[in-house]
């Protein structure tokens, strides 16, 4: 049988600031200047692959100037500006509505989320610098500050890493069939 990926998987909003902070009970416990804050969704069955994916994209997507004073956009990553990074587990990011209710059913539960999202921040220190990531407090009611920087928010799913295409003729889909066919 086909072994087809879901069509919820690991989710990240990518947000360029000027600075972010997290608040919990009325204390600063995170905060960093220029770089990227990251709203991290897990749904149920994200794996360290999933992990792996979206530390390397979040590290090494161009959504900031270069260094010549010209102004253009998209050419240096968060790595390359040597900027920061704050990571806010949230798992609202897989809400749907059934009527007007927000239903949270295909995000991770609460035990488990909390290690797999560790595991998350262990994975995307050891890419970087650890003192340059950041994060919330889990399972914590947070005020999120962020002063966003042109806007710019890039929503990623790691299931981008595996697109599903129809072929031409029949509709099939190329990944799976190639999966089979490698078995």
């Amino acid at each position: 049988g086909r072994n087809l990926r879901s069509a919820s998987k690991m989710r990240v909003v990518v947000q360029r600031v000027v600075r972010a902070s997290v608040t919990v009970d009325g204390t600063v416990v995170s905060s960093i200047g220029r770089g990227l804050c990251v709203l991290v969704g897990l749904c149920e069955d994200d794996t360290a692959a999933d992990a792996e994916y979206m530390v390397r994209k979040i590290l090494n997507t161009r959504l900031f100037e270069g260094d010549d004073g010209s102004g253009k956009c998209w050419l240096k990553s968060v790595v390359q500006r040597d900027y920061e990074i704050l990571s806010v587990s949230q798992f609202t990011l897989y809400a749907k509505l059934k009527g007007n209710k927000p239903d949270f059913h295909l995000a991770m539960a609460g035990n488990r989320a909390s290690e797999v999202y560790q595991q998350f921040l262990t994975q995307l220190r050891a890419a970087y610098v650890p003192e340059r990531v950041k994060d919330g407090v889990f399972g914590a009611m947070m005020e999120v500050d962020i002063c966003n920087d042109g806007p710019v928010t890039i929503i990623l799913d790691s299931n981008a890493q595996f697109p599903v295409t129809k072929s031409e003729g029949g509709g099939g889909d190329k990944a799976a069939s190639a999966a089979e066919e490698a078995q």
